[in-house]
């Protein structure tokens, strides 16, 4: 009776931990190559994003695409929308990407372009420059060059500055 009652407060502490563990941020994550993040980037649940985050893809974004995010957001006055105005992953402000594609990188030393292809109520394909920082495959930028109005992430911020 004795062992049991000493036993008792360390399962809540135990429980506790497997759950703090559980809920580590894809930012603790480490993508060993380009397709193995952009996949991951593909099924996050946005929701999970810390709040104070620049962006809701934070976690897989490069230190400097996420400099540049944190200080658009600086800039743009509580309310407003800042610099990016639609969810750059889907090239839309609604819908889902669905049939993904990932293309086969093109990696150069700590660089790498991807091509992403899926559907989001229409054919669309992204070209992906990622870095690899911190043991980790990052997203640096996105690009359209389809379309109407093509558009890079650092471009579009860097336009807006």
């Amino acid at each position: 009776m004795f062992l049991n009652t000493l036993r008792l407060p360390r399962l809540p502490a135990l429980a506790l931990l497997l759950s703090a563990l559980c809920a580590l941020p894809a930012a603790a994550e480490t993508y060993r190559t380009p397709q193995a993040l952009l996949e991951a980037l593909y099924s996050y649940d946005t929701t999970q994003t810390d709040a104070d985050a620049p962006s809701l893809y934070s976690p897989f974004f490069s230190d400097g695409l996420n400099a540049l995010w944190q200080a658009d957001v600086d800039k743009t006055e509580p309310g407003d929308a800042g610099s990016i105005d639609f969810d750059p992953v889907i090239n839309g402000q609604d819908g889902e990407a669905t049939e993904l594609s990932v293309g086969e990188p093109i990696i150069l030393d700590d660089t790498a372009e991807v091509e992403v292809t899926f559907r989001n109520y229409e054919p669309v394909t992204l070209y992906y420059t990622l870095v690899k920082e911190h043991g980790s495959w990052k997203v640096d930028d996105i690009a359209n060059q389809q379309g109407e109005y093509p558009w890079s992430l650092r471009a579009l911020f860097e336009g807006a500055r």
